[in-house]
């Protein structure tokens, strides 16, 4: 890579991850000394594998829905435009583990859920592009890695 970029995850080189992870991507103090972190949860391996879009707006609706019942410190849950994860963002310093307990907690309330939050004209600008099953799937397959997720790259054998 010639010169390092403003956005964190282009410095990242893809081909030497292996998803799924949980990584701090970054973390900011601002002015007055608030602290926010942002993780990196990747779904599939970048440039091999992606979400389907419908799958990708369920989680999104889902985790940012279900997240704030574990913790008032979600400021936001938003997708990857490569359709490979999602970015977490929280107020404050986390301990690793308890970002990954939240990110548990709150797969397994998607793997139970009966419906996706807000999905429809109303709450939604697109309420019909959605995908329950699809979402549940994703969920049950990043947990059945949970052992993996702090291994953001691949080891050098």
């Amino acid at each position: 890579m010639a010169n390092r970029m403003n956005v964190e995850s282009f410095n990242l080189d893809h081909r030497n991850v292996r998803a799924p992870f949980v990584r701090l991507a970054d973390r900011k103090v601002l002015p007055g000394g608030c602290v926010v972190v942002k993780y990196d949860l990747r779904f599939t391996q970048p440039n091999v594998a992606h979400l389907a879009m419908t799958t990708v707006h369920s989680i999104e609706h889902m985790f940012a829905e279900f997240a704030r019942n574990h913790d008032d410190g979600v400021i936001d849950f938003s997708p990857m435009g490569c359709q490979t994860g999602f970015y977490l963002i929280l107020s404050g310093d986390r301990d690793y583990n308890d970002v990954l307990s939240l990110v548990e907690t709150t797969l397994h309330d998607i793997v139970a859920a009966d419906e996706v939050p807000a999905a429809n004209e109303v709450q939604c600008g697109w309420g019909a592009h959605h995908s329950l099953a699809g979402a549940k799937k994703a969920a049950k397959e990043f947990l059945a890695h949970r052992a993996e997720w702090s291994q953001v790259m691949v080891s050098s054998n």
